[in-house]
């Protein structure tokens, strides 16, 4: 058996899943015919309360192409220093978009309505234009930490105030929403742009959507097209995001229960320095200089368990659907006899 925690983007399609895959209807999604993406897209955009989706390859495309067509050259992005836009696209808001980045240093990846304000540019040639605050919820480099619909709210009173654009990276926005218990309509009223991940909690193999108006999803169509991410018969992947949307997003707290019986666990271990908060799915923990993380992930390979670095002397294991009770008590197990 073996545990792989490295993230919730291993997960394997179900056999459910692969017969909803396999009998999708398809067409050439290029030439707007294929039926399986139009209903995913107007599926997700209905979830919350947005006029229209566009379904891309990855989470990284729709959140660029979302940056893409709310900014222009010269103008920029406030966000949290560990943010993924920032932190994991690989520069891809300077290369598509020509915008420079302010980086703010929030709470475990979460940014402030009075943080934001006092660092909007004022109007000087000498500064970009500030155009658009992105949020990322739940936070990766956070730990798995999310938002408050009032802060949320408190930002997006800062963006009208200033005329700024507000995206929501929504990497795993259902993880977020089942601790909050916000609606997802309520939560997308307050964002311009919403990027909503399936392939990572909801287990879907590939894809995200990208939720907007009519009008700003027919501009996305065009940058999607030049940054390569027009599919053809791509509604067998569709099709995937479908029954995630329809069966997976409930099961979550599972995932929340064995992450927070994970982190309590790894706060045992005689060589574990900080557990951060555990409040999603995701358990992210220090290691003192008593084991170095090289020789911990070297442990747990021997036992046939996967996890991954996140930083200098930082572990990441986090919880999936494709993660089951067995395996939760064999890794707890094995976490024990590490400190023997």
């Amino acid at each position: 058996m073996v545990i792989d925690l490295r993230s919730d983007t291993v997960t394997k399609p179900s056999p459910q899943m692969l017969a909803a895959m396999m009998t999708a209807p398809v067409g050439d999604d290029v030439f707007d015919e294929d039926p399986s993406i139009k209903k995913l897209e107007e599926k997700t955009a209905a979830i919350f309360g947005k006029e229209a989706g566009l379904f891309c390859p990855s989470g990284t495309m729709t959140n660029q192409v979302a940056i893409r067509i709310l900014t222009q050259p010269q103008q920029e992005i406030i966000c949290d220093h560990l943010a993924h836009v920032y932190y994991y696209e690989a520069g891809g808001i300077a290369f598509n978009s020509g915008c420079s980045v302010r980086l703010l240093k929030g709470d475990r990846g979460r940014l402030n309505a009075k943080d934001i304000e006092e660092n909007i540019n004022p109007d000087n040639i000498h500064h970009p234009v500030t155009c658009v605050v992105s949020l990322e919820n739940t936070s990766n480099k956070g730990g798995g930490s999310y938002y408050s619909l009032q802060s949320i709210k408190e930002i997006k009173e800062v963006c009208e105030r200033h005329r700024l654009k507000l995206h929501l990276d929504g990497a795993r926005i259902f993880n977020a929403l089942e601790e909050t218990k916000d609606s997802p309509s309520e939560t997308g009223k307050f964002f311009d742009t919403i990027s909503v991940c399936l392939s990572k909690g909801l287990g879907a193999p590939v894809g995200s959507v990208l939720l907007s108006s009519k009008e700003n999803i027919r501009k996305a169509k065009r940058v999607r097209k030049v940054f390569g991410g027009g599919m053809r018969q791509a509604g067998f992947l569709a099709a995937a995001g479908i029954f995630a949307l329809e069966n997976n997003i409930e099961r979550l707290k599972d995932d929340h229960k064995r992450a927070k019986i994970i982190g309590e666990a790894v706060k045992k271990l005689p060589f574990v320095e900080e557990v951060f908060p555990v409040d999603t799915n995701l358990v992210v923990f220090r290691l003192s200089d008593k084991m170095k993380s090289e020789d911990f992930l070297k442990k747990l390979a021997q036992k046939n368990i996967k996890a991954v670095t996140f930083g200098k002397q930082l572990i990441r294991m986090v919880t999936h659907l494709d993660f089951t009770e067995e395996m939760l008590e064999e890794l707890v197990k094995t976490l024990r006899g590490l400190s023997d």
